[in-house]
Formats: structure tokens, sequence, C-alpha cells
């Protein structure tokens, strides 16, 4: 099954590079650390991750506005492998979709990136209460997983071959689809080489946008619903549906960027199971409560990129009925734009701290 996998990926990555003119191939080898993030993390703490990704990367040249905001950034496709050296994690197959941005000026030979990349995983030795009760990172085999390095990169050193050096960040979980879900991040050293697939252009001309530099907006209501399921931190306790509305205003700064305030409201029935659930333990003191709802208060950003944007939010909960996880949360988000940036659809991820709650996903509204 992990042979297939792995042969699928590469296949499909190839095809992609026979389909293009202006694109590049990068590998790259890593070794570095589990972050010990939690307790339970010990436990399998048994050895260096080391693994590769392989790449292929589209250049932009300006054939859309929005890429002259963003210095022409590159967009891909990149397969992952990572081997944790830990008999209860196993391994980790991966398959992302990325942005390369360049810090420089993208003219200049010698280059600093920062790639950001987001997709699925596959985890080959999950949790199982009598085979692997010890893995506390991986509930499930299907996984969501980021990835974030920051390189330098030296294009053409010999006959369309190049280098690449530098760190990487890498983050692979279920969301709390079902427990338990504690995650592994992983930060690592990386070196590779890239390969050229087209001739090098003896004159680059990079198309200037057509967008003005400024940009005014008045304030824009959102309103967004959003859903999915997840299960309490306690093993077994079951999965459940979960819904979520959000209303907030935002205030477009430039082009790039907005600011966000508003609210969100949380309908959760794992909280009354893992609230009864708790009350049968021995020295727990729960206040009594028969509402579940949460309603938290956030400040917020947003990133536009092209159709997509990035939505970063830090919350409190103002309404709390039990404690449960912490009163702060923290939401990360993509949105895809529909007919006339007015509707959207939207996936977001809710945390505290390092403990993700729920993967969301929904549809929305912007007037």
């Amino acid at each position: 099954m992990k042979k297939y996998l792995l042969a699928f990926f590469v296949l499909g990555a190839l095809k992609c590079f026979s389909q293009s003119t202006s694109s590049y191939i990068q590998a790259d080898y890593f070794y570095g650390n589990i972050i010990a993030h939690s307790p339970d993390a010990n436990a399998f703490l048994q050895g260096h991750p080391t693994g590769f990704f392989i790449s292929y990367n589209k250049k932009s040249f300006g054939e859309e506005s929005w890429q002259e905001h963003y210095n022409y950034p590159d967009f891909g496709y990149s397969i992952g492998y990572q081997n944790y050296h830990s008999s209860i994690l196993g391994k980790l197959y991966a398959i992302y979709g990325h942005y390369n941005f360049y810090l420089r000026n993208k003219a200049r030979e010698n280059q600093l990136i920062f790639r950001a990349g987001i997709g699925l995983a596959y985890n080959t030795n999950p949790y199982n209460k009598v085979t692997n009760n010890k893995n506390t990172a991986f509930g499930t085999h299907l996984n969501s997983s980021t990835y974030f390095k920051l390189y330098y990169q030296r294009n053409n050193l010999f006959k369309g071959i190049g280098v690449t050096a530098g760190l990487t960040f890498v983050h692979a979980s279920n969301s709390n689809i079902k427990s338990p879900n504690s995650g592994v991040n992983i930060w690592a050293f990386t070196m590779g080489a890239n390969y050229q697939l087209s001739k090098p252009e003896e004159a680059i001309t990079y198309i200037p946008s057509s967008e003005p530099k400024k940009m005014t907006e008045p304030v824009k209501l959102n309103i967004a619903v959003r859903g999915g399921v997840n299960e309490s931190e306690i093993i077994g306790s079951g999965v459940k549906p979960f819904f979520v509305a959000s209303v907030y205003a935002d205030k477009r700064l430039n082009r790039k960027s907005a600011i966000q305030v508003g609210a969100d409201l949380y309908l959760s029935p794992i909280l009354r199971d893992y609230y009864e659930l708790s009350l049968t333990l021995p020295h727990v003191n729960l206040k009594e409560t028969h509402d579940f709802s949460r309603i938290g208060v956030f400040i917020g950003h947003e990133l536009f990129i092209n159709k997509l944007s990035v939505e970063t939010q830090l919350g409190y909960y103002v309404k709390y009925p039990f404690t449960y996880e912490g009163r702060v949360y923290e939401t990360l988000g993509l949105k895809r734009y529909l007919k006339n940036n007015k509707w959207f659809a939207t996936i977001r991820l809710k945390a505290h701290a390092a403990n993700a709650e729920t993967v969301e996903f929904g549809v929305g509204i912007r007037l």
C-alpha cells in the first residue's frame, strides 16, 4: 500500500512536469527533530525524523495582475515522505499544493524564498487501543498537513541544475476529527537540488500589474456558516457533528490586507458528552450547567492572494459554560472567493495553543 501511494504521487508529479514550459523541479532531503509540544510526545521521541520533498514549480511573470504585488511567486505541487524513526509513529506520506514567495528581486541569481504548503497525509501506524496505544499523535490514517520552508536557492549552476538549503517546519494531525490527536510538529534542516525544465530565457520580461497600488473599500460585513465532525479529548467518547456561525466586519487596508472584528457561535454536542463523562470522575469540580453553546469574540487579519485569501484570528470566549481547552482560541483559514468576489467557500482550523479542536467547512457572503 505504501509503495503504491508513493508511486501514484511520483507518476502524477511527472505528468505535471511534462506539461509546462516555464517550470522547474526540486528535490530536498531533510533531517530534524520532533517538537515535544505535549507531555505525551516523550513516548515517541525515539529518533530524528528524516525524509524528502519532491516538488514541481510553475513560474509566474505577471500574466495575472495580482502576481506583481507578491513579487511574481511560483505555484506548485509537492509530495513528501517522513520517517519519524519511531516504532510508535510510523511514517507519513503526503501531497500538497504550495506557493513560493521570493523575498529578493527575482532578477538575482541568489534567492531567499519562503514556501507555504497545505495538503493531505497518510500515516502508516495510527492509534490502536490494543496494538499501538502510545500513539496519541495520530488517531486516524488520513490527516491534514502543512509545511513551511525558508531557504536559499541558486539556479543554473550547471546545465540547468541548481542547489537549495534551508529550514523546514512540518505539521500533521487529523484536526481532532477523531481522538487522539496531539499531532506531530517537526523542524528540520534541508538540502537539495533543482532542475530547470525550460531553456533559460535571454531576457525575462515581467508584466507590471494593471491594478493601482492603492485601493480603498468601505467596511464589509461577512456572514459565514460552517460545520464538521469532531470528538472530545476523551478517547472513544464518540464522533459528533458541530455547527459554527460567524458574523464579522472587515476593513481593507490595501490590496493585500484587511483587518477583522467579529463573533463566533459554537454549537458542539461533544461538550455535553465531555461534561457528563467528567462528572463521573473523582475530584472533578464542574459548575452545574445545561447550556453547552459557546460565544467568542475575535480580531483577525485577511491576506488576499488573487481569488484565495488566508485568515488568521485570535478569539476569546465571552460565553463559556465550563472549562474545556481554554478561553483563548486561534483560527487559521483559507477562503476561495466565488462569483463577483462576494460569495466564498471556506475551510478553517480552530485550535487552543497547540491543541486543534475542529476543522470547519463552510460557505459565506461578503456584503
